[in-house]
């Protein structure tokens, strides 16, 4: 139990729900465990002494209006859209901002930053953190044009959740490289981000608090098992269509065979990252290992899922934290600025 309880409104999106106040599943592009993460949080938080509360953004003004009104000590910000445009998720916590009262994870400069992946890359790259090499090209339009070769991966610059990668996400001639770009822009409306692949192993870096943000052991995301000529990638089918041979030959799991000086480096390269677009509270880093031991930053992930059977909870769990002890510590995080 906690010593001081708190009102929590945990926070999360839909759009076509009529009762605010009643759970319901976030997004469709989620792995289907038992239970949305904003009922497991909520859940952990009553158990931590605390009252939470449902508050739905459900794209409507109303819901907005709702949310200004209600009364929190903290806001648990689960949000990752508005009325479905993944691009307004910076939008909501400036709202936020605006409400004043202190909440989770990531502000909206940090969004901003994350969500706009050539641009995070260029302030990677500023800042000596390895990624790979790129350019994006939106309707004839080149910009930032890496001296870049085949093979290469193509995706669209703003999404997240491995939204439009897939294997053929992975090309090797011109004509590939055309159709991708062709298609991210017909499917997205969104320039297309070009980047050498990189093959090597998927780590991921869990990280947890502000001033001196700590991070969780590394996990890493087996893609050993993907069918033969499958590229090694984690594509929206390893992530989510649970029916596909490459969702059920993939998993999760910490690192138990990198030397210490590798792991320090992988903690030290995201910890880098980390601070270079400004999250805040927690976060996760995705990188490749390559044979050669080179280290690159694929990606940062504001505001992380936070299900009990993900990444970033693996990782707590590892480091010696429960479930509820990761939701305390990230409310307890957000209620210090308040």
């Amino acid at each position: 139990m906690t010593a001081a309880k708190l009102k929590v409104a945990v926070l999360y999106d839909g759009w076509g729900e009529e009762d605010a106040a009643a759970p319901a599943p976030r997004s469709s592009r989620r792995r289907k465990r038992d239970k949305p993460d904003h009922e497991e949080i909520f859940e952990a938080l009553e158990k931590l002494g605390h009252e939470p509360f449902y508050q739905l953004l459900d794209g409507r003004n109303a819901s907005l209006c709702a949310l200004a009104k209600m009364e929190a000590d903290v806001i648990f910000n689960l949000t990752e859209s508005y009325a479905g445009d993944d691009t307004k998720d910076m939008q909501i916590a400036g709202f936020l901002d605006l409400l004043g009262t202190p909440y989770t994870g990531a502000g909206p400069h940090a969004l901003y930053l994350a969500q706009d992946k050539a641009l995070a890359k260029k302030m990677f790259a500023f800042h000596g953190i390895k990624t790979p090499f790129f350019a994006t090209s939106y309707r004839g339009r080149l910009d930032h044009a890496h001296d870049i070769e085949f093979p290469l991966i193509v995706k669209p610059v703003s999404e997240d959740g491995s939204i439009g990668i897939e294997a053929d996400s992975v090309v090797g001639s011109i004509k590939e490289l055309m159709e991708r770009i062709h298609y991210i822009h017909d499917k997205f409306d969104s320039p297309a981000l070009i980047e050498e692949y990189i093959e090597g192993r998927e780590i991921y870096a869990s990280i947890l608090g502000n001033e001196d943000p700590a991070v969780l052991p590394l996990v890493e995301l087996d893609l050993s098992k993907l069918p033969e000529g499958t590229p090694r990638i984690a594509s929206a089918e390893v992530k989510w269509e649970k029916e596909t041979e490459s969702y059920r030959v993939t998993k999760s799991a910490p690192v138990e065979d990198l030397p210490e000086a590798t792991a320090k480096r992988l903690e030290e390269t995201a910890l880098a990252a980390y601070r270079t677009l400004k999250l805040r509270d927690y976060g996760r880093i995705d990188m490749r290992l390559t044979k050669r031991n080179e280290i690159y930053v694929l990606e940062a992930n504001p505001n992380p899922w936070l299900a009990s059977g993900a990444e970033f909870a693996m990782a707590a769990k590892k480091a010696g934290r429960s479930y509820c002890d990761l939701i305390a510590e990230i409310v307890a995080l957000a209620q210090a600025r308040g």
